[in-house]
């Protein structure tokens, strides 16, 4: 299909998905656009995506449709109800669903569009809103190895693809990297925590911190975020707690125990029971404060 794909659809055009859209339409590709709501569109109008009054008019006549929609719910309806995309789609097109959803939605999207006679695939990402800007988002597809290996060049545009197994793996393995990013976020946020409270400086203990063991991508971007007390949200807290939540369901299912999981679940719950659901994950540390009753220091450089 690679040479075949011109046309490309995507459906959801919020933090994440308006710079994947902005890639594909660079990168040379016929690209409409839809989003529930209409403005995170529109501002895609000056790099040349259509943007279209309805999600099935913008998968309409595509070879591939991309989902980067917010929730599993929100996908079943927008793809599989009445006068939705996966009816509007032409024969042999591809469907990749890019959002984080259960694994038991992502098998049953696949079902219902394979019977139709087009291929899927579920490929959530990881990288946040700089991965998606910079086209260096890990993608983690599940499907038929040949249909995922058939959308070489548009997933080159993205990021980096690894096929995972049948449809539904891709799922699953976002939910174990939201398991690993939501509780290496908590550890970084309890350190700073702790240093707080114990008088060193934030900012040098960080930089102190970088190229040791305790370094990751996390510890860089959000640590930096905590200690600059900057929380607009690339991802924000009420999505890491959908994607918590979703992989102890999960585990559940499989009669697994996660007690670290079930932990960070509970402290990104009171986050947003708290009223803070949209602010980027890093603001997990504004939690601890409140559980610590610790008054936000400033910004420290």
């Amino acid at each position: 299909m690679a040479e075949s794909v011109k046309r490309i659809a995507v459906i959801g055009t919020g933090i994440m998905g308006g710079h994947m859209a902005g890639r594909l339409a660079d990168a040379g590709f016929q690209v409409a656009a839809w989003n529930r709501t209409r403005d995170k569109a529109d501002v895609l109008s000056s790099r040349g995506i259509a943007v279209s009054g309805s999600a099935a008019e913008a998968a309409a006549g595509a070879d591939v449709v991309i989902c980067m929609l917010s929730s599993g719910p929100v996908c079943e309806d927008v793809l599989l109800g009445a006068g939705g995309v996966v009816a509007a789609m032409k024969t042999a097109a591809a469907l990749v669903v890019m959002s984080s959803i259960p694994v038991e939605t992502a098998v049953h999207i696949g079902e219902q569009v394979v019977g139709r006679g087009l291929t899927y695939s579920d490929a959530p990402v990881s990288g946040g809103e700089k991965g998606a800007r910079d086209g260096t988002l890990a993608i983690m597809a599940g499907g038929v190895e040949a249909d995922v290996a058939a959308l070489a060049a548009v997933f080159a545009c993205l990021g980096r693809v690894t096929h995972v197994g049948p449809a539904g793996s891709g799922a699953l393995t976002k939910l174990a990297n939201q398991l690993i990013v939501a509780s290496t976020i908590c550890a970084v946020a309890e350190a700073l925590t702790l240093v707080e409270r114990g008088g060193a400086n934030p900012a040098r203990v960080r930089e102190a911190l970088l190229g040791g063991f305790a370094d990751s991508t996390i510890f860089r971007q959000h640590g930096l975020r905590m200690v600059m007390g900057d929380f607009q949200p690339g991802g924000s807290a009420k999505y890491q707690v959908k994607d918590t939540s979703t992989a102890l369901a999960f585990a559940h299912s499989r009669g697994l125990r996660l007690p670290v999981g079930e932990e960070v679940d509970r402290l990104y719950q009171a986050m947003v029971d708290n009223g803070d659901g949209d602010l980027d994950h890093s603001g997990i540390i504004l939690e601890l404060r409140r559980m610590n009753d610790t008054a936000q220091p400033t910004a420290c450089t």
